[in-house]
């Protein structure tokens, strides 16, 4: 048999080019874009909420996204060209208004420009920790007829308070959970807990409104936690991400919903089959969890 010759792949020399000083395309251009295909902007799993939302006596926030599972809300604005004070200043002010008509939700504050200056980042770095807030610059290519978007963030969010966040959560009750998934989800609980006991004997399950977690002595030690849904149960494992543990998770056939970068967890959905079937890797994963989290596995 004769050698398969491999064409190599063909060179396309790009443009770099100015949005703000293109003759056709404005922010609203953009603005549809992105709402068209949130994921080009790097902030997870998240949908469009509304467009051009107006703000009482403020304007019109450019667009509304929300993430579900992690009960978060963005408000992005965009402009073209350089920031500036006033678009910080606009960015902050409808993120303010939002997260004080819904405090149900987490609220992330996310600027979008084509020139981030290194004065302003620095202007912006005061406020990240206290208001949370991402600037993502964006570069507009040009190749032959057609126009690409990349989107880079510069600036990530702080989040100042508890190393677990979650721990501070709204407590609840077994029958709360029950409700809200069914009683033999929340049974999976149990027999996750029962994985995660053979780390540390002392953990026991703490419900919260969000999630249920475990505490250690009466305190939260949230290395895991777990959420019941209708028919079946995500498992949420405090790990670092990693190439080789997402291919063990696919290799196993788990049903890998996505990564928090927010949290640091890996999402799991989970039925009693799948646990059963799976317990060893499981509590390997549990055991991995534990130690990063400080605790320490005793023979």
């Amino acid at each position: 048999m004769g050698t398969i010759q491999m064409s190599q792949p063909k060179y396309v020399k790009h443009e770099a080019i100015s949005l703000r000083n293109h003759p056709s395309i404005n922010e609203r251009w953009v603005q549809e874009i992105i709402a068209e295909d949130p994921s080009i902007l790097g902030l997870g799993d998240i949908v469009l909420k509304e467009k051009e939302r107006i703000q009482p006596g403020a304007g019109r926030l450019d667009l509304l996204f929300q993430d579900q599972d992690e009960n978060i809300r963005y408000e992005v604005e965009i402009q073209l060209g350089k920031t500036d004070e006033r678009h910080i200043i606009r960015t902050i002010e409808y993120w303010d208004i939002e997260r004080r008509r819904f405090p149900q939700y987490d609220h992330v504050a996310v600027i979008v420009a084509e020139d981030i200056t290194s004065r302003f980042l620095n202007v912006i770095n005061l406020f990240n920790g206290v208001i949370p807030l991402i600037a993502i610059q964006l570069n507009a290519i040009k190749v032959g007829d057609q126009i690409s978007l990349v989107f880079t963030t510069v600036l990530d969010r702080r989040v100042i308070g508890l190393e677990d966040e979650e721990e501070a959560q709204e407590a609840t009750n077994r029958e709360y959970w029950e409700k809200r998934g069914t009683k033999a989800t929340v049974q999976l609980a149990d027999e996750l807990l029962e994985l995660a006991r053979r780390c540390d004997n002392r953990l026991e399950l703490k419900y919260n409104k969000f999630y249920i977690g475990l505490a250690r002595d009466g305190q939260p030690f949230n290395f895991v936690v777990f959420r019941p849904q209708k028919n079946a149960i995500r498992l949420e494992l405090k790990l670092k991400r990693s190439v080789e543990l997402e291919e063990q998770l696919n290799s196993a056939g788990l049903e890998v919903l996505e990564y928090s970068t927010r949290n640091g967890r890996y999402k799991i959905r989970l039925s009693k089959d799948v646990i059963k079937k799976n317990s060893e890797l499981l509590l390997s994963l549990m055991e991995q969890a534990y130690t990063n989290f400080g605790g320490t596995i005793e023979d």
